[in-house]
């Protein structure tokens, strides 16, 4: 067992929407990845994903609602809801998800990442 100290672990990586790997609980992984500006829309048809905001303001774009999140905030997105995530500033976000879980969702383009680094 290890401890993990987030800060530390956000100084080793600069790219943005680019989930790093930092635990698995069960059949779940334990993500990081810093946000800026829009994503893309898509959905999970078989995962639920926690957004967990360490650091700056991330807005959620759903189809009939947006979610705003702050430092120390979260929110689960439930399978198959299309949602938008947007980071006008840089954004430090913790992810826990199921280890199948593309970041792109339904959707594929140059921003899916599928073979995620471990740190």
């Amino acid at each position: 067992m290890n401890k993990v100290n987030l800060k530390d672990k956000f100084n080793l990586f600069n790219e943005y929407w680019s989930p790093k790997i930092v635990g698995e609980l069960n059949d779940s992984h334990i993500k990081l990845a810093k946000f800026k500006g829009d994503f893309v829309w898509h959905k999970h048809d078989n995962e639920d994903e926690l957004f967990f905001i360490v650091k700056g303001k991330l807005l959620i774009k759903l189809r009939d609602q947006d979610i705003h999140l702050a430092e120390g905030e979260f929110v689960i997105i439930p399978k198959g809801i299309e949602h938008c995530p947007i980071a006008e500033d840089e954004v430090h976000v913790m992810l826990i998800e199921p280890k199948t879980t593309v970041n792109t969702g339904n959707v594929e383009n140059d921003l899916t990442k599928k073979d995620l680094g471990r740190i």
